[in-house]
């Protein structure tokens, strides 16, 4: 075998995947058919859970240091925005920040890891012989042929890799358009974003690097279900001057293109040996900015399932987890941007009514504001774990300072899980629990309980395991030694051979 794990696509959900395996020791290589990182980045926002994926693993600070912040983020694009102030993170802000920095980014990381990064390399078959996966590539000097223990489709919307593993792509054709230019302008709006809405149409400006502007424009011709051709310069200046009654003096584009609401999901992400993730699991409208960010967490959770299996730290079922918690997360995500285009596209006195009252809604009711703010940070997603009942069970953990020079994330940088000892496990049966083979990638931390910070559900926590993706495998506030070991015990054992979990977002019922 010529490699463990092939990945297919080297964008950011490719590249972090990339990142994770190489981090567990795993034999990796990258194809992605352009040659070169694609300038033009649709994606612009980094949100606060994908930030703190990558502070994980100490794999953010590029990213802050070259983003703009921004305290808010929008729904709907309605007047009053969400305020993120509230958010229980470290991290209480969207990051703007080009997809092509990102990727270089990500893929700099990756290649430092040790994964063979192949661009310019193109994927013409994929099949799952049972035993292995044979991957078709078409190269610069030629065809050959790569043998994988398996194969990962990130390769976007019109993904090979689901083709030919007959995955089925279910959903609705588009029924709404938008159109965005990257443009210079001689007048620009004061102030980080722009946004507004009339019965003329919606538009948003973000500034770029380099003196240029994002504009983003949905209005009452994009309700249609037939294509209407490329963007052009004039059009875009013709429906910005009719929405806002200037044109900010636009001109010299670097980019004009259209988007829709298609949307659609895999009805696997797992099928055999063959894995999907990011856009190649599910297509939606960008609306909130969310889809990088979604596709970055399918790589955040599958990264370290498919390390153990590969490496035979876990049994096969750990796989099948990785489509039983994020299914419901794209389909999750379809839904709140679907709803988000249906109140954008109502312009008529009716749709302002209705954007009106969301928005007092949002701004009299705290609570409102932050249920849709952890929805589009990616804050709320929470995973129902089968046999755990600990209220933190199944939750992100938040970076806790744990000493006066240590927090959480901190510990979690080498890809690990962490067993959190608060001062009750039994040292002995602690240490022997640890020194399993099938255990020994674990690290363990013992430290006073928190205090003072204000988590009250953790304030009585006496041990707890976290996964490598952050989140919390399982939980104990029980004061007896014995007991919070043998618990910790079996949480050891069945972290890489699970029951099928559930997923939710917090706050909804599973």
């Amino acid at each position: 075998m010529e490699t463990s794990v092939v990945i297919v696509g080297g964008g950011p959900t490719g590249m972090w995947l990339a990142c994770e395996l190489r981090l567990a020791g795993v034999p990796t290589v990258v194809l992605e058919q352009d040659r070169a990182i694609d300038p033009y980045s649709r994606a612009l926002t980094l949100h606060a859970r994908t930030i703190e994926t990558f502070a994980l693993r100490g794999a953010h600070q590029e990213l802050l240091a070259g983003g703009g912040r921004i305290p808010s983020g929008h729904f709907a694009v309605l007047d009053d925005r969400l305020d993120f102030a509230g958010l229980d993170t470290d991290f209480p802000y969207t990051l703007t920040i080009p997809q092509a920095r990102t990727t270089e980014l990500l893929q700099r990381r990756a290649v430092s890891l040790g994964a063979d990064v192949r661009r310019g390399h193109r994927v013409t078959d994929c099949v799952d012989t049972g035993e292995t996966v044979t991957v078709s590539v078409d190269g610069p000097d030629g065809a050959y042929v790569l043998e994988a223990a398996y194969a990962v489709g990130c390769d976007g919307t019109r993904s090979t890799v689901r083709r030919c593993a007959g995955i089925a792509f279910e959903g609705t054709r588009f029924t709404a358009l938008g159109a965005l230019g990257d443009v210079v302008l001689d007048a620009p709006p004061p102030g980080p974003v722009t946004s507004e809405w009339t019965v003329r149409g919606t538009l948003m400006l973000v500034p770029l690097s380099g003196g240029r502007h994002r504009i983003v424009v949905h209005s009452p011709e994009d309700l249609r279900e037939d294509w209407p051709g490329e963007l052009t310069l004039e059009e875009l200046r013709e429906r910005v001057r009719r929405i806002a009654g200037t044109d900010y003096g636009m001109h010299s584009p670097s980019w004009l293109s259209r988007y829709s609401n298609t949307s659609r999901v895999a009805r696997h992400y797992r099928k055999g040996r063959i894995l999907l993730a990011g856009d190649a699991a599910h297509q939606h409208m960008p609306m909130g900015g969310v889809g990088l960010n979604v596709g970055v967490q399918d790589a955040m959770n599958l990264g370290w399932k498919l390390a153990a299996t590969v490496r035979g730290r876990a049994s096969d079922t750990l796989l099948d987890t990785y489509h039983l918690e994020r299914h419901p997360v794209g389909e999750d995500t379809i839904e709140h941007t679907q709803a988000q285009t249906a109140i954008m596209s109502v312009f008529s006195p009716q749709g302002a009514a209705l954007r009106s009252l969301l928005g007092k809604l949002i701004a009299e009711r705290p609570q409102l504001n932050d249920a849709l703010a952890q929805r589009l940070s990616g804050l709320a997603v929470a995973y129902t774990l089968p046999g755990q009942h600990h209220p933190l069970a199944g939750g992100r953990a938040p970076n806790l300072k744990l000493s006066d020079t240590e927090h959480l994330f901190d510990l979690l940088a080498d890809g690990r899980p962490l067993l959190i000892d608060f001062g009750r496990l039994d040292r002995v049966d602690a240490g022997s629990l640890l020194s399993d083979p099938v255990a020994a990638p674990f690290n363990r931390y013992r430290c006073p309980r928190p205090t003072g910070q204000s988590r009250p559900a953790w304030t009585g926590v006496s041990a707890a395991l976290i996964r490598p993706d952050g989140y919390v495998a399982w939980a104990s506030d029980d004061t007896d030694p014995a007991a919070v070991t043998t618990g910790a015990a079996g949480a050891v054992a069945a972290l890489h051979a699970p029951q099928p979990a559930l997923v939710q977002l917090e706050g909804n019922p599973a």
